[in-house]
């Protein structure tokens, strides 16, 4: 697979699943938020189960659909294309983010939100917990969209030495 290239329209195919991956996960930290600020903010028990039990539900879901997506096609559009995986290091910030969403994403939103719903732990530490994963996940998500766009730092230098 790696040293495989591909052709432009199937790198450009590539591309637009790679960026609707990670709009769909972006999306879902979106919707979050906005379940996260409901739950916070009104008293009615009834809604902030079924807040959370929205989340639990995109956490099991969607969420982790995305971040399998995005995952993937950014390792593809890395080995098949100049790019490589660790030859920018503008590309090996966005796999430090990625493994750290991976992590949020399949470990973190959902078991906040079981323990939210299931209320095995203080609640105002599950929501604590809760709230910096999803500030953290949309941080890194942005973070990503900016570095890809700007690139910021170059091509890494070949420590290889011939001797």
């Amino acid at each position: 697979m790696i040293g495989l290239k591909i052709s432009h329209k199937t790198k450009k195919w590539l591309l637009i699943f790679h960026l609707l991956f990670a709009a769909i996960m972006l999306g879902n930290m979106t919707a979050f938020l906005i379940f996260s600020i409901t739950a916070a903010s009104v008293s009615d028990k009834e809604l902030i189960q079924t807040c959370y039990q929205a989340m639990h539900i995109l956490s099991k879901t969607s969420l982790r659909a995305s971040t399998i997506g995005m995952t993937v096609t950014g390792i593809l559009l890395s080995v098949w294309t100049k790019w490589g995986l660790f030859s920018y290091y503008w590309i090996i910030a966005k796999e430090g983010l990625t493994v750290l969403c991976i992590f949020l994403n399949f470990w973190g939103m959902y078991t906040w939100t079981l323990q939210a719903i299931s209320k095995t732990n203080d609640l105002f530490f599950v929501k604590t917990e809760l709230w910096t994963g999803i500030i953290i996940q949309i941080l890194s998500l942005v973070l990503m969209y900016i570095i890809s766009v700007i690139k910021p730092w170059g091509k890494r230098v070949s420590t290889t030495r011939l001797s």
